[in-house]
């Protein structure tokens, strides 16, 4: 087979624009393929929507004393907000702000929930998170809440050995021009010159050889080396099939690890309706209706007149069923309560995401199935020892202790870069 490059990265997010990049770097002939129209996948910055950036996807640089993209950012200039905990965060309960029992109250629960999964996952059980959550109380709604926003699953789906095996300083900044923006920035540095083709998905890679060949739109492409880096979900349903079949316990691995839902409502106003400091955080729970699911808000991001809901797990997935205008009447119901229906008014503008409902992405990100955290360690291992010595995954799903962040995708895709350049080069893997 005659090899048209030495390596063909599969997908553009984070993980993708990483390896290739470095590879680049590195003076190997690399191909970036992408099946969208546009690169980085779940980092994804918008400007053109409202005329002002915001993050679709990932925007919080979490545990950013420990981060590369942090570093990256400030070495390029990149401005962030480096913010405190949550712990002050106001509340709206339906029909009042909470006052500071209560704000104690509920900061209580939330760590209570966090400490109960960990606690589980250090003593090796791998349950369900919600078999570990203690008697509810007024406050169980928005813990859980909170745990679906950082697992994008309910916690009946949230293995608690996955979840404890999570590193997390508890520094999340978010970046002021967007997440999304800053990981272009730092592809770009790296290898402006780096070879990427959009709107080319590809259908099958093909192992059988002594190389890899790749089925597209454009014809088969042909590479020594393939660095697939697309959500676990797009390959656990078949989207990108494989010839010979992937070994049974790696295609076992990329079906215990589903993205969750992770969704959000953007609203542009015409003017300032909340009154509230630069890139506040409010949450919303309704004691009123026990039905009624919580949401939190970013407000007035880095002066912006904007209000951005986060949605997570089952109701993130049900909202975008049901298309934009519930998404839309889901979110403004709580911002209504909280500010009144007067802000109704100025509304200039509405956003929403669709992740779960994208065939390219298919939810947010990943999280181990209860009884399945051992699986990660699979895709993990795929970083390092490629399948047929030809074919290499990356991800936040292969992270081990970041995964399902885009700084843990990042380091996935220089780790599948530096396995790549070994085998290349005839170096021990």
């Amino acid at each position: 087979m005659a090899l048209q490059h030495e390596v063909i990265v599969v997908g553009a997010g984070a993980a993708g624009l990483a390896a290739g990049a470095r590879l680049k770097q590195a003076g190997v002939d690399v191909r970036v393929l992408e099946a969208a129209a546009r690169t980085g996948g779940r980092a994804f910055t918008d400007t053109a929507t409202f005329g002002v950036a915001w993050d679709r996807g990932c925007h919080w640089l979490h545990s950013a004393s420990v981060n590369p993209l942090r570093a990256a950012a400030d070495e390029l200039g990149i401005a962030y907000l480096a913010r405190g905990n949550r712990k002050a965060r106001a509340t709206h309960l339906g029909d009042h702000w909470a006052g500071e029992d209560e704000r104690e109250a509920i900061w209580q629960a939330i760590q209570d929930t966090y400490g109960a999964i960990h606690q589980a996952g250090a003593e090796g059980r791998d349950v369900a998170a919600s078999e570990v959550l203690g008697p509810a109380t007024p406050w169980t709604r928005l813990a859980r809440h909170w745990l679906t926003l950082l697992s994008a699953a309910e916690p009946e789906r949230l293995s608690t050995l996955d979840y404890a095996a999570y590193t997390d300083t508890g520094e999340n900044y978010p970046v002021e021009k967007g997440y999304g923006a800053l990981v272009q920035a730092v592809a770009a540095r790296a290898a402006p010159d780096l070879d990427i083709v959009t709107g080319c998905p590809v259908s099958k890679v093909d192992w059988s050889g002594q190389g890899v060949s790749l089925a597209t739109p454009r014809g088969t492409l042909t590479a020594r080396l393939a660095i697939v880096a697309v959500p676990t979900s797009v390959i656990a349903r078949g989207g990108l099939s494989f010839a010979p079949l992937l070994p049974p316990e790696l295609a076992e691995a990329f079906e215990a690890l589903p993205l969750g839902a992770a969704e959000k409502v953007a609203f542009l106003f015409d003017r300032d309706v909340f009154g509230v400091e630069p890139t506040s955080y409010i949450d919303t729970l309704d004691l009123r209706d026990p039905d009624r699911k919580p949401v939190n808000f970013t407000l007035n991001p880095f002066g912006q007149p904007m209000a951005i809901a986060q949605l997570g797990g089952e109701n993130a997935a049900r909202l975008v069923q049901a298309g934009p205008q519930a998404m839309r009447d889901f979110a403004l119901a709580a911002l209504k309560d909280a500010f009144g229906a007067d802000i109704e008014k100025h509304i200039a503008g509405v956003a929403t995401t669709g992740w779960v409902a994208d065939p390219l992405i298919g939810g947010g990100y990943s999280c181990a199935l209860p009884g399945l955290a051992h699986l990660r360690g699979r895709l993990t291992q795929a970083l390092t020892q490629p399948v047929g010595e030809r074919v290499l995954f990356a991800g936040e799903a292969a992270s081990p202790h970041a995964y399902s962040t885009a700084h843990g995708a990042h380091q996935t895709g220089l780790a599948a870069a530096e396995t790549a350049l070994a085998l290349l080069r005839g170096r021990p893997t």
